[in-house]
C-alpha cells in the first residue's frame, strides 16, 4: 500500500546538487554556485556586506589647511571680540570665564577647519590675544557712550587713541591675567579639535 517516491526533479535540487542527494558533490568550494563558508566571498569591494555594511570604515581625510583654519579663526575672532565687549559694556566687569570662551572659540574654529596644522594653535592664541582686547576696547566705548554724547562707533573709529588710553588706564594685572588665558584657551582648543 506504500507506493513508491519518485526521484527528485532537477528543478527542484539546492545549490546545482548532483544526483545522489549531496549538494556539494558538483563541485569545489569557491566555483559559482557552490557555497565556500566564506560570507563575504564573491561579494564587490564597496558593496554592503552581510550585516548590512562594509566590514570597516575607512578613515577620513586628514584636514591641514591653514588658510581655511586662519579664515575661520579671524571670523571667530571678530564674532567673538563684539560679544566678549558687549558682555563688559552690559555688566560694567571684565568676566574671566568669557574671556577663556573667546579664546576656546577661536582655537576649536582654527582647529576644526584648518586641522592639524602646527602653526594654527599659535596663530589662534595670536588672534585670541587681539580679540580679548579689541572686546575689552568695545566694552570701554560701550561704557564711555553711556556718559558721553557720542555713539560706540564714534568712539571706536574717530576717537580711538583715547579710547585706548581710557583702556590703559582702567588696565590691571587682571586685564592681562584675561588675556593670556585667552591664548593658553585658543591653544589648547586648536590643538585638541585637529584630533
Amino acid at each position: 500500500m506504500s507506493q513508491p517516491v519518485p526521484p527528485p526533479n532537477q528543478s527542484q535540487q539546492p545549490y546545482d546538487a548532483q544526483p545522489g542527494g549531496n549538494p556539494y558533490a558538483g563541485g569545489q568550494p569557491g566555483q559559482p554556485g557552490v557555497p565556500s563558508g566564506n560570507p563575504y566571498a564573491g561579494q564587490q569591494p564597496g558593496q554592503p556586506g552581510q550585516f548590512g555594511g562594509a566590514p570597516f570604515a575607512p578613515a577620513g581625510p586628514v584636514r591641514n589647511n591653514i588658510g581655511l583654519g586662519l579664515l575661520a579663526a579671524v571670523v571667530a575672532m571678530v564674532v567673538a571680540a563684539g560679544v566678549y565687549g558687549a558682555i563688559i559694556g552690559t555688566t560694567k566687569h571684565q568676566i574671566g570665564y568669557a574671556a577663556v570662551g573667546v579664546g576656546f572659540l577661536i582655537g576649536f574654529a582654527a582647529g576644526k577647519v584648518g586641522g592639524r596644522n602646527p602653526a594654527l594653535p599659535v596663530l589662534s592664541a595670536v588672534l585670541a590675544l587681539v580679540s580679548v582686547y579689541f572686546g575689552q576696547l568695545l566694552g570701554e566705548a560701550m561704557i564711555a557712550a553711556k556718559e558721553l554724547p557720542v555713539t560706540v562707533s564714534e568712539l571706536f573709529f574717530d576717537h580711538f587713541g583715547f579710547l585706548n588710553e581710557a583702556w590703559k588706564a582702567d588696565a590691571g594685572p587682571l586685564t592681562y591675567v584675561f588675556i593670556a588665558i585667552a591664548a593658553f584657551a585658543a591653544f589648547s582648543a586648536a590643538k585638541k579639535a585637529a584630533d
